[in-house]
């Protein structure tokens, strides 16, 4: 098999790349299937995403690359708290660690999704000190704008990194 999507979504969002990513990719000879799905079935490219967990990935995405060896490897990921060039590098040099070193690094696609409204809860709290209350402000600004994301202009942005990724 050419490709080879595996995806961790919490909340529905990676999964939505996922599928972008998919459709994005040429030919027949590709699958798609969540981590819990996933059983080892091999490709010569693995597209790895994973939702965005305190600026990493989650433990289930680490053991799935840790067990990759010769591989082709592309990341992509999705994260509510936060965007830019600076944040979403400080992800990348996280994840990317656990990728073996047999293994071809590609790069990453990284951008915002909409999180649980909970999440918003622990930040409507006022707070005393300047700088956590700038800090509480800035949470509650991310995880706004990040409702209305993965949207259309991500999604695009998707499909140009499959492209990149297949020059």
């Amino acid at each position: 098999m050419d490709y080879m999507v595996v995806y961790s979504s919490k909340t529905g969002n990676t999964k939505k790349i996922a599928t972008e990513i998919f459709s994005a990719l040429p030919g027949m000879s590709k699958d798609m299937q969540s981590l819990e799905e996933y059983k080892g079935k091999d490709a010569d490219t693995f597209f790895i995403g994973f939702w965005v967990d305190r600026g990493t990935c989650d433990m289930s995405v680490i053991e799935m690359m840790s067990r990759l060896h010769g591989k082709k490897v592309a990341l992509f990921g999705t994260c509510g708290m936060g965007k830019g060039e600076r944040y979403y590098k400080g992800i990348e040099q996280k994840v990317k660690v656990w990728i073996p070193d047999d293994c071809e690094y590609l790069g990453i696609f990284l951008c915002q999704g909409k999180m649980p409204m909970q999440i918003r809860e622990k930040y409507e709290i006022s707070r005393e000190d300047p700088i956590q209350e700038a800090w509480r402000r800035q949470i509650l600004k991310d995880f706004d704008e990040a409702l209305f994301h993965p949207n259309e202009e991500d999604l695009e942005h998707a499909r140009k990194f499959v492209g990149q990724i297949l020059m």
